[in-house]
């Protein structure tokens, strides 16, 4: 199995993007979740779009738009509402999680390992087979 995050940006205007893919897949539709980190002493918060695996190809994708989002729960913003009116709609709960920020990595690559990680240990996508 193939788990990779694609990152579409920060959450500026390509929120708009990451709502439509959980739109437009919402029967491949697994988790929403949103990571929150501190980045250079600012709370910030990344969403994410977990679909399930293709049946083909084994390969599971993670949207996300890293890092360019405040913390809800320290400002509350329009763009972290449109995302929770996404879960609404779609009858699922945000999945929220602290993690370490990016700029603890030397590669992002290796932040995106550090999150799978994460995932797996959690049972939120399916352990390293």
């Amino acid at each position: 199995m193939i788990q990779r995050f694609i990152e579409l940006g920060e959450g500026y205007s390509d929120i708009y993007e990451l709502i439509e893919l959980a739109r437009a897949n919402r029967e491949r539709l697994l988790h929403l979740m949103a990571f929150h980190a501190n980045v250079r002493n600012r709370d910030v918060t990344s969403l994410v779009v977990v679909l399930k695996p293709t049946t083909e190809g084994d390969f599971q994708a993670l949207y996300i738009c890293r890092e360019g989002i405040p913390n809800p729960k320290v400002m509350p913003n329009k763009r972290f509402d449109l995302f929770k009116s996404l879960a609404d709609e779609l009858e699922k709960e945000i999945i929220e999680l602290t993690v370490k920020s990016s700029e603890q990595f030397a590669e992002k690559e290796l932040y995106y390992q550090y999150l799978i990680g994460i995932l797996r240990l959690n049972h939120y996508i399916l352990p390293l087979q």
